[in-house]
Order: structure tokens, then C-alpha cells, then sequence
């Protein structure tokens, strides 16, 4: 099960107490104080694994509590220290102040740990407290307790290429065919209820991390459909690729419109991201003139069709791109425009070079 959120509180551990004894030896008069210190308690960590890839090991739970450290002893002997409470995140979760919504620690390397609480101070023994006009002191301290914090985890997926489209417009198809991924696929909309990570490889060498989430559509950040809920998972991209259908019955301009509203919707900073766009299903393509349809969606866009052709792979189908010199690239537009059917295939190749180019750049 894919969890990608989890609320719960975590509490280091008590320092134990020092000890108050005296020394007592056959032939030893008056020995004095000897008790030891308490032991720490345990510190709260958090651990990166690549190997996890989800949040559902703390599904249900409420709270995690660190060891508390071991008394003192006689003869000055120290009590033992508690070991650390390690938890086990996969790389992208945030974790995140329940109570101010502050980001304490972004998790992003795998191996990365970093200790979130410290462990309560043991306390000091009587030996501690002894001096020339108390030579018989018979207190110690207390361990200093632990520290409690409410926390949430929010994962985020670390991905290269985020893809944003309707539901049941190929986004799915498309990252099965161009990556390891198996995502569900089917003739029904919201085929994709969890949010699928898959690599690309591009030429013999070279490869990119592209994420798929469920559908976007019209009032999704009011609410509909599956709402916004795992947007946050390619906030993380460096670049979106709008995956829009010819053959759907809404028309290209009207996908491309509603998208960008609902991105902006949900996060500024997302909606000015760096973008290109995949015209798919053109193999069911059922209306006139699909060149024609391509040509009004670029011009109400604000593009042209490219004299220079720099990625023109398929001299059979119609393939349009921006302007590639990288300063005069402006990202209010579409880096380049592509149609493509993840069915035959067609396009799907230059469609990971230009994607790489993009991100090259």
C-alpha cells in the first residue's frame, strides 16, 4: 500500500538517575560517597533508505518513544545508555512541525541521518557532591527528561520529469512504454490512484526519473476527482510535461487551459516551472484534419511552427518545437510541442531526447 503521509508523535528518552551510596569494605573506614551517574536515553533518528519507498510502516501509529537510560550503581559505575530510536524514511520525506506546519528536515540522499531529539541528560551520582564540609552528602539527580514533539512526514517523489494531464489521456501508457514502470492500465478514467516512479533511459548512457500521478480536472482544487492531493509529489521536478489527448472530446486548447489553472491553483512556484507538451493518442485521432488541429492549438498558445527542426525524427507526422538556444528560452511556453502514440510508438523516441534536452538545459 502506498502511503505518502503519516501524523504521529516521538518522545527521546529519560536520562536515568545518578546513584546515592557510600563505600562499604571490610578494613576501609568511612569510605565515603561512590555512586555512579544515570545513563542517557536514547536519541530520536531519522534514516534515509532507498530501499523504502513508503510511508505505510507508520500507517496507524501514534507515537514512537526512544529508551530511557539505566540508573546509576555503586562503586561509581555509570548506568548504561539507551540506544537510539531509528526511523526508516524513503528519500523525499519532509518532516514537518505538526503544530506550526514549519519543514524541520528535507530528506533527499539516501543514507542521509540526522538526529531529531536528544536524549535526556543522566544524572549525576553523590560521589558528585561531595567537598570538604559535606563529606556525607546523600542526594543525586534525577535523570532530565525527554523531549516529546508532534510531527507529520510528507513524502515527496524525487523525479526528473513530472507528468500532468487529464485522466485517462495515456500518461500511464506513456510511462510504461519509455521506462521500467507497470502502472494499471485501463479504458476507464482514474486508472492511477497512486502516484509511479519510472526510468527512462535515454540512448546507451543517459536516463531521467519520470512521475506519473492520478488525473487533473476541471474544479480539482476545489475538491473533484481525486483533488490535489499528490500534486506535491512533482513539486520536486525540474520540468512538467503536459500529456494532452487529440482523440479526447474535449479540445486541446480547453486541457491545456484547465491545467495550468489548477496547477497555479495549487502552487505558484509549480505553475511557472519549466514545461513541454506531448499531443498523445494521435493514432485515434477521429476528427478532419489533425495537422490542422495541431496548427490552431499552437497559434492559440502563442507558437509557430520551428524553421530549425533541430529533434525532427519522423518526416511523417508533424513535429513542432521552440526556439532550443537556451537564453532566449522563456518558460511561460511550451519548450517544444510533440505528437506522439504511446500505441505504435510513434515519436515516443524523440520524445525522451527532447525531454533529455530540455532538462540538459
Amino acid at each position: 500500500m502506498f502511503i505518502d503521509n503519516a501524523k504521529f508523535s516521538v518522545s527521546s528518552g529519560k536520562g536515568g538517575a545518578g546513584c546515592a551510596s557510600f563505600r562499604r569494605e571490610k578494613f576501609v573506614v568511612k569510605g565515603g560517597p561512590d555512586g555512579g551517574d544515570g545513563g542517557k536515553g536514547g536519541d530520536v533518528c531519522f534514516l534515509v533508505d532507498n530501499n523504502s519507498h513508503t510511508l505505510s510502516f507508520y500507517k496507524g501509529k501514534r507515537s514512537f518513544k526512544a529508551e530511557g537510560g539505566k540508573p546509576g550503581m555503586g562503586r561509581q559505575k555509570t548506568g548504561k545508555s539507551a540506544p537510539d530510536l531509528t526511523l526508516i524514511v524513503p528519500p523525499g520525506t519532509q518532516i514537518i512541525d505538526d503544530e506550526t506546519d514549519e519543514v524541520l528536515f528535507d530528506l533527499l540522499e539516501d543514507g542521509q541521518k540526522v538526529r531529531f531529539i536528544e536524549g535526556g541528560k543522566g544524572g549525576l551520582g553523590n560521589v558528585h557532591f561531595k567537598n570538604a564540609s559535606n563529606q556525607r552528602p546523600n542526594y543525586c539527580q534525577p535523570g532530565l527528561p525527554g523531549i516529546t514533539r508532534n510531527i507529520r512526514l510528507e513524502l515527496k517523489l524525487i523525479a526528473d520529469v513530472g507528468l500532468v494531464g487529464y485522466p485517462n489521456v495515456g500518461k500511464s501508457t506513456l510511462i510504461s512504454v519509455t521506462s521500467n514502470a507497470t502502472p494499471e492500465i485501463a479504458n476507464y478514467e482514474f486508472t492511477t490512484l497512486t502516484p509511479k516512479l519510472g526510468v527512462v533511459g535515454v540512448g546507451d548512457y543517459d536516463s531521467f526519473v519520470m512521475a506519473d500521478i492520478p488525473g487533473i480536472i476541471d474544479g480539482a482544487s476545489d475538491g473533484k476527482g481525486l483533488g490535489l492531493e499528490f500534486l506535491r509529489h512533482i513539486e520536486r521536478t525540474k520540468t512538467l510535461l503536459f500529456v494532452i489527448d487529440t482523440a479526447n472530446y474535449r479540445t486541446m486548447i480547453d486541457q491545456y487551459k484547465v491545467l495550468k489553472e489548477e496547477l497555479l491553483n495549487f502552487s505558484g512556484e509549480l505553475a511557472s516551472r519549466n514545461f513541454a507538451i506531448a499531443l498523445s493518442k494521435i493514432d485515434g485521432y477521429y476528427g478532419e484534419n489533425l495537422e490542422d488541429d495541431i496548427n490552431k492549438f499552437l497559434s492559440e498558445i502563442g507558437l509557430e511552427k520551428s524553421t530549425k527542426n533541430e529533434f525532427k525524427f519522423s518526416e511523417d507526422l508533424p513535429y513542432f518545437v521552440q526556439d532550443l538556444v537556451f537564453n532566449k528560452f522563456d518558460n511561460t511556453k511550451p519548450y517544444f510541442v510533440l505528437p506522439i502514440s504511446s500505441l505504435d510508438k510513434t515519436n515516443v523516441k524523440p520524445l525522451t531526447f527532447a525531454i533529455k534536452n530540455l532538462l540538459d538545459n
